[in-house]
């Protein structure tokens, strides 16, 4: 299994009503895309690394395999998702920070 961990840093003017519409449409992908194991996201999370040091939002996908990741990478939904959420990021793409991780 896969997980697909993406930490975003909302420009402060986006509400936590903007924040969890933008989920939810991440959340409709589980229906979407055949594969996905899970999704959470967990707000306001105390991140420290060498590049952050910070209060972010956090979600993840639970994918079967590296396959159904790909897709989900590739697909046009999560893609058009994934440019909104970019739109609110504090400095745009550099706003996310994307890692997977065995499990």
């Amino acid at each position: 299994m896969i997980r697909h961990l993406v930490h975003l840093r909302f420009r402060a003017d986006v509400t936590q009503t903007q924040k969890n519409a933008l989920y939810e449409e991440l959340a409709g992908l589980s229906n979407h895309i055949s594969g996905i194991v899970d999704f959470q996201h967990r707000k306001n999370v105390s991140v420290e690394t060498p590049l952050v040091r910070d209060f972010l939002d956090m979600f993840w996908f639970d994918f079967a395999d590296t396959a159904t990741r790909d897709l989900y990478l590739e697909d046009s939904q999560h893609q058009a998702i994934g440019a909104k959420i970019v739109a609110c990021l504090e400095g745009g793409a550099d706003g996310v920070f994307v890692c997977d991780i065995a499990l």
